[in-house]
């Protein structure tokens, strides 16, 4: 289950809800910002890859 510090909360609200749900089935654990920023690294780097 993931886990986003209430801090962060704001920021991932904003994000489209298909993106969010993305990162939320990761099962990551957003702490700060560098976290979250790292799963979107994660999920454009894999979007590129794909064929």
């Amino acid at each position: 289950m993931s886990y986003v510090n209430p801090v962060l909360r704001p920021k991932l609200e904003s994000l489209s809800i298909d993106l969010k749900n993305e990162i939320l089935s990761r099962d990551v654990h957003l702490n700060n910002l560098h976290d979250l920023i790292a799963v979107l690294e994660q999920i454009v780097e894999e979007a590129e890859a794909a064929p």
